[in-house]
């Protein structure tokens, strides 16, 4: 007998999207399969594979953050790669806005035969949702991202997705845990990195179903959706996509190559299962998991710098999310016919920033920074009601270029801190 071909995961999870986006085109809103309904059980399937990668989140930040920062603060450089964690996710998110700013600027999808765009494309009608969660919020709203940075209850926060929290507590814990007697900091240290190794082989578990996950998730989104609904917004997808497209293929790889001296193709490969779990999920907080295992086994990066950076790139690195709502912020203005100067564009381009840094990395969570934006240049938040439509599939694209950013940050601050293992192999 020969042997059975083991197809890698990346190829699984590839073929799950391409049968996904084929069998949600086919089936029908009302399709049912022996009396239960099919989108429902779609829903079930992907609903269960989230909820297991969700699952993993908190003990992994943990167990990671913690040990990550014991070994950091005990080694020399401690200060060097935090200032150089902050520096490339700022330098980046910028970056991003930037290539966001500047084609939408050129392609200007808000006008159509050069009239305002808002009458062709008209408003959705369920945009009750994203109002409510935005009601009485504004640009004095940031200032929220930074008190939650130090939560009245951890455990709370943990259990609300306040992720921010979660990481600044267990930074000081992983700190000062080195800080105690000898015999305490290695107990402690082996305990977290015992809860580390577990999370680690749980995380291969659960990826095992990654094909099956993926495949309901996106069959789910293209049944409900639908691919008509794309027609009166095709010009804002090609300029988010566009834009997404330079960040993730010529950006952030001559980041890679010029200053990581890092093959862009192989880190691609490395970070391929990821990559397309994020775009499945729409979901950077809970493809960290996956993000983590692949950085540190595809890619060879160093626990110390992986525990590190990528949590906290989940939670303040969203370099796809941040370009997203400058483009979407902008073609709502443009629709309504509102000149932008570059004083409203420079202001666009802060609030953006600085919104995308607390934006929680679920689902979706960017609308509200749309709408703080919107208030913010005198717009009406309705206008969120012109996206709403290809949201969630633009939603997957950009969750991916967030996740790839943060990979991206990992392997050019390893090499940065002397880490020859790299893509080695």
């Amino acid at each position: 007998m020969g042997k059975l071909v083991k197809v890698k995961l990346h190829w699984q999870i590839a073929a799950a999207l391409i049968l996904a986006m084929i069998a949600g085109h086919f089936t029908a809103v009302d399709a049912a399969l022996f009396g239960v309904s099919v989108i429902s059980i779609y829903d079930f399937l992907g609903t269960l594979f989230l909820n297991a990668l969700k699952m993993l989140i908190v003990p992994l930040i943990a167990a990671s953050i913690i040990t990550g920062m014991a070994g950091a603060s005990q080694a020399e450089g401690f200060g060097r790669l935090g200032v150089k964690t902050f520096s490339y996710y700022l330098i980046t998110s910028l970056l991003a806005i930037l290539t966001g700013l500047v084609l939408v600027d050129l392609i200007s999808p808000g006008i159509v035969d050069g009239q305002p765009a808002k009458a062709i494309i008209g408003l959705s009608a369920d945009t009750s949702e994203v109002l409510a969660k935005t009601e009485g919020r504004g640009a004095s709203d940031i200032a929220q991202i930074f008190l939650r940075m130090v939560p009245t209850n951890v455990v709370a926060a943990a259990a609300n997705g306040q992720l921010l929290g979660l990481i600044f507590f267990c930074l000081l814990f992983g700190f000062f845990v080195t800080r105690v007697h000898d015999r305490y900091t290695e107990i402690m240290v082996n305990f977290w990195q015992g809860i580390f190794e577990v999370m680690m082989l749980i995380t291969d578990w659960v990826m095992k179903f990654a094909p099956v996950g993926v495949f309901a998730l996106v069959a789910k989104v293209v049944a409900t959706t639908g691919f008509a609904a794309f027609q009166p917004l095709a010009w804002f997808m090609v300029t988010v996509l566009t834009a997404l497209c330079v960040h993730v293929f010529i950006t952030l790889p001559l980041l890679l190559k010029f200053i990581g001296n890092i093959s862009p193709v192989r880190h691609y490969q490395a970070m391929m299962p990821a990559l397309l779990t994020a775009f499945s999920t729409a979901s950077s907080s809970a493809t960290l998991p996956l993000t983590m295992d692949c950085v540190e086994k595809r890619a060879g990066v160093s626990n110390r710098t992986t525990s590190f950076v990528l949590p906290l790139g989940a939670t303040i690195n969203m370099d796809g999310t941040a370009l997203y709502e400058c483009v979407a912020a902008i073609f709502i203005a443009q629709a309504y016919g509102l000149e932008m100067g570059f004083v409203t564009q420079f202001m666009v381009v802060l609030i953006a920033l600085l919104t995308s840094i607390g934006v929680a990395g679920i689902p979706a969570a960017s609308l509200v920074a749309i709408v703080v934006i919107l208030s913010a240049v005198g717009l009406p938040a309705e206008g969120i009601g012109l996206i709403l439509a290809v949201d969630r599939i633009l939603d997957m694209c950009r969750t991916s270029v967030n996740v790839f950013s943060d990979s991206c940050g990992a392997v050019i601050i390893g090499r940065s801190e002397g880490e020859q293992d790299i893509l080695a192999r």
